[in-house]
């Protein structure tokens, strides 16, 4: 049942566009209370618009159809950005409650357009106009997401399709929220400073605050999404670490009531494959692979099967590398450990060194923006009279080289109670020339908060994290295209990481990395033997590190290629299935679990990569050939080094396009080829 749609007042911050900068959220003046109304009523308003489409009486055109279609929605488009920014970032209760109800009703509101036959024929029929390229794609993608969306069911199995559609947004809501509180539950509070012996004064600082902040004493180590934690790799409590490791896998099984997700993903995977069915497809993951740049799940079995068994094999060759340093067997809690003991002993390198070297500030200013100015021309200047959402979030003006404005980037850093694990990007604005609108891009990192007056200081794999997130924030703020849904970002699943994992090689860059890696008391640069044993160090841990990516992909992919009989059906059954699925595809290793095991795999259950976390690394592919074009065929500044003109390059052929046409199409004009696979095989070791 539809609930009443509110009156919008006017005193409503959603009532109309944003007068800050960039259509900026006006954060300072939007409550909680704000959000329902403004919801209810923008998905009220698009109805409408479409409604108007779908029953006018003039001829299909361009501007009557593909354009209402692309300006439709304004008010719900203000509010939703504003709503999953906060549910994503600072949920509480009442916003996890918000999100519950209104999950069944966007589901519905998205079926309302694409099983509308009234809107496709219209658009059916501007099949035969002679459209422009971009508009030609726009087009396409619309006929193409109206057919997979099944616009051409019958009555009876489009009522079947509404239901699984409302049914699955509610359990994937609700899987997302048990995850976020499965990372509070599984907080380890501890007491005795003493066993945290082995992570640096700051480090202990900051999980003093930690427990400050949740209102408690002593220490608390807060949960990170992927199943290794950090700290796993400094503590030298072995029972701790034990704790700590299990405390992760643990996560979502039924230790804790609130956040046991095994019988909502059982029931996720079982829709998913009935809706597969329905609208004629084998299995879910199939459905989701034609719409990828993969094509077909045989395209991605190939290229993961291809990859499996000799990434367990370097696993095995560490894990025995291991267990001779330990002097005896080891356990999963202990391989953290002991590969950071290797690392310094082998390459005289660890984080604990380097981390002093690593500062947030730095890295941003003198890293990742430093990058971005050498490769593209743009400034970054922070904005601090811009309010973020949360305590912590800043504000940055993005502009072009001869000042012109090109938009904000907002960067929020920091854990806090509510916000989901992990590090991701989104918009708050997409780039648009038919809406008159530039971008307002947002980075998400989970780094622990110091205490107050102290630095942040990262690990070298939260450094790779930032420049990686910033390669999806350029990719949003360099759009530049027409129709808001072709904008930035919006490209298939298995393309989108290809910008952000290029942007990562910049974090290793010789003349990048001397201007940020500098001592943060001091300013003096990292030693040169450091700077050489971490560039050399680049490989070490591969096996390990592509076996639990792996493990993680090709377990999504064995929850979504099954028909709906061949699921378990207890909840108790979820670990078998699991274990079952990792043997068959050859990656189980009994001390590498999978990077997200079943139970918190957000991805692929709550998180919009359902059988596409094979994505990562199919983007790798293009990403390493990418690098290997900027070394060798990429245009060259006077030092030798890719610069502007390898930068604009790559701005204008594939930053700069969104989704305006084949993604692989710009590939191939960037490369005068498709993808060679060797790059990824030599970077991850798996060549031998």
């Amino acid at each position: 049942m539809t609930p009443d749609v509110p009156t919008l007042t006017a005193d409503n911050p959603f009532a109309a566009p944003s007068t800050l900068p960039y259509e900026l959220p006006d954060f300072a003046a939007i409550r909680h209370e704000h959000l329902r109304p403004a919801m209810l009523a923008g998905l009220a308003e698009q109805r409408a618009e479409w409604e108007a489409i779908a029953t006018d009486p003039a001829a299909p055109d361009v501007a009557n159809t593909l354009e209402a279609l692309e300006r439709s929605g304004g008010l719900l488009r203000r509010a939703t950005a504003v709503l999953d920014t906060y549910t994503s970032s600072r949920a509480d209760d009442a916003l996890r409650a918000l999100e519950a109800e209104l999950a069944p009703l966007r589901s519905a509101h998205r079926d309302a357009l694409y099983l509308d036959r009234r809107i496709f024929a219209r658009l059916e029929a501007l099949a035969e106009q002679d459209l422009d390229g971009e508009t030609a794609w726009l087009l396409h993608t619309y006929r193409k997401d109206f057919v997979r969306a099944g616009v051409r069911l019958g009555d009876e199995k489009q009522e079947q399709l509404r239901s699984l559609n409302s049914r699955l947004t509610v359990l994937e809501t609700e899987f997302a929220q048990r995850v976020v509180k499965a990372l509070d539950a599984g907080a380890l509070h501890l007491r005795d400073a003493e066993r945290l012996t082995g992570l640096s004064e700051d480090t202990v600082a900051g999980l003093a605050q930690a427990a400050t902040d949740r209102g408690t004493d002593g220490y608390l180590i807060t949960l990170q999404l992927p199943s290794q934690q950090a700290l796993l790799a400094q503590l030298t409590d072995r029972e701790l670490r034990r704790e700590l490791y299990t405390a992760s896998v643990m996560r979502g099984t039924g230790v804790d009531a609130e956040s046991d997700t095994r019988a909502t993903l059982l029931e996720i995977a079982r829709l998913r494959a009935e809706r597969a069915r329905l609208l004629g497809y084998e299995h879910h993951a199939a459905y989701v692979a034609e719409d990828g740049t993969a094509g077909t799940t045989a395209a991605v079995n190939e290229m993961l099967g291809r990859l499996a068994a000799p990434a367990v094999a370097n696993a095995q060759a560490e894990a025995t590398d291991l267990a001779e340093v330990h002097g005896g067997p080891i356990e999963a809690w202990d391989w953290s450990y002991l590969a950071e003991k290797v690392r310094q002993e082998r390459f005289s390198i660890d984080d604990s060194v380097l981390r002093p070297y690593l500062e947030l500030e730095r890295v941003l200013r003198d890293g990742v923006f430093h990058a971005a100015r050498r490769l593209y021309g743009i400034t970054l200047t922070e904005r601090p009279e811009l309010a973020g959402y949360a305590d912590g979030v800043r504000v940055w003006e993005v502009a072009e080289e001869d000042g012109t404005p090109l938009g904000l980037f907002v960067g929020d850093y920091y854990a806090r109670e509510g916000k989901h694990g992990g590090a991701w990007m989104h918009n708050l604005v997409d780039q648009s020339h038919l809406l008159g609108q530039r971008p307002v891009v947002v980075n998400n990192l989970n780094l622990t908060r110091p205490a107050p007056g102290e630095p942040t200081l990262l690990t070298w794999d939260e450094v790779i994290t930032a420049f990686h997130e910033f390669g999806h924030a350029l990719h949003g703020l360099f759009s530049n295209v027409r129709y808001p849904s072709l904008s930035g970002a919006n490209v298939p699943r298995d393309f989108v990481e290809y910008p952000s994992q290029v942007n990562e090689m910049w974090a290793r860059d010789p003349e990048v990395l001397a201007r940020y890696a500098r001592h943060h008391e001091t300013g003096e640069p990292l030693p040169e033997e450091l700077l050489t044993a971490l560039l050399g160090s680049a490989q070490y841990g591969e096996g390990f590190a592509t076996t639990e990516y792996l493990g993680a992909a090709l377990l999504d992919q064995a929850w979504h290629q099954v028909g709906p009989h061949d699921l378990p059906t207890s909840a108790e059954d979820v670990e078998d299935f699991s274990a079952r699925a990792l043997e068959q595809a050859g990656i189980a290793h009994p001390l590498v679990p999978p990077r997200y095991r079943s139970t918190y795999f957000n991805h692929t259950f709550g998180g919009g990569y359902d059988a596409g976390y094979y994505s990562y690394i199919w983007s790798e592919v293009l990403d390493a050939d990418t690098v290997e074009w900027f070394s060798t065929d990429a245009p060259k500044e006077e030092d030798g080094r890719p610069g502007r003109a390898a930068g604009q390059r790559f701005r204008e052929v594939l930053l700069s396009r969104g989704h305006s046409a084949d993604p692989l199409d710009f590939y191939r004009e960037l490369r005068g080829r498709d993808a060679d696979i060797r790059p990824l095989l030599v970077r991850r070791g798996l060549t031998g």
